[in-house]
């Protein structure tokens, strides 16, 4: 069921956002060469309960971590632990926030010191295809429209998109109906309307679409090990565009 929010429930969302927003910048300025991402979910879990929120990842379905933090080819849950970040990686990390019963969800991918320049614009258009996506969003517009501006983007620049993973919903549940994938057809899908909210996180490829589950039971790989790039907000869709939560 696609939930409508309230103005007091958009902001209570909006307030979710704004921690989380912060919580992201303070990892992403942590996150250097030698750091482990053990010590990068402890910075996110004391903010956020600095700032009278609760991780929302934290337990969900188990998961033991405040953040997710992949690395290079893993895509999207990597278990934060001991791992120690290398130079010339490429970390996804995402997060949510929830204040008062209300989520957000977003993602960033950080250069860990210097990257290739293939990495780094692999990085960059994953960042790109999510603007690409919302400049197309209004009250009305259908979700094939939001995932065909997204695919055609990444694939126009060479990379892939990945298909097993997708955005959601989200609210008083991280993850709420629908489900917002970052491949579609224009014209297609259901109506997205005004004060729904919704999580939008391409997560794109250099090399195949397909992916593999790892031994962990959470993270989620490149088949062929090449780079992957994850990026995501928080959005309420307006009657002319959207607003973002998350940045």
């Amino acid at each position: 069921m696609i939930s409508i929010k309230s103005e007091v429930e958009l902001g209570y969302m909006r307030r979710a956002g704004a921690i989380l927003r912060d919580v992201l910048d303070l990892v992403s300025e942590n996150a250097k060469p030698g750091v482990t991402t053990r010590r990068l979910d402890a910075i996110a879990y004391d903010y956020i309960k600095k700032c009278d929120a609760t991780p929302s990842f934290l337990g969900y379905g188990g998961f033991p971590g405040t953040l997710c933090t992949s690395i290079d080819s893993e895509i999207v849950h990597g278990i934060p632990g001991k791992r120690v970040l290398e130079e010339g990686t490429l970390l996804k990390i995402d997060g949510g926030a929830c204040y008062k019963g209300f989520h957000a969800d977003a993602a960033r991918t950080v250069a860990i010191g210097d990257i290739s320049n293939e990495k780094r614009n692999l990085m960059e258009v994953c960042r790109e295809s999510f603007y690409k996506g919302i400049s197309v969003l209004k009250d009305g517009v259908r979700l094939g429209d939001l995932g065909h501006a997204i695919q055609s983007y990444v694939e126009s620049n060479g990379y892939s998109v990945v298909r097993e993973l997708v955005g959601h919903g989200i609210g008083t549940s991280l993850h709420e109906d629908p489900s917002v994938p970052n491949y579609g057809v224009e014209g297609r899908g259901i109506r997205l309307v005004k004060n729904m909210t919704i999580a939008i996180e391409p997560m794109i490829n250099m090399g195949t679409r397909s992916v593999r589950q790892l031994s962990d039971g959470w993270t989620v790989a490149t088949r062929d090990g090449k780079p992957s790039a994850h990026y995501e907000n928080t959005v309420i869709i307006k009657e002319d565009g959207v607003e973002i939560l998350t940045v």
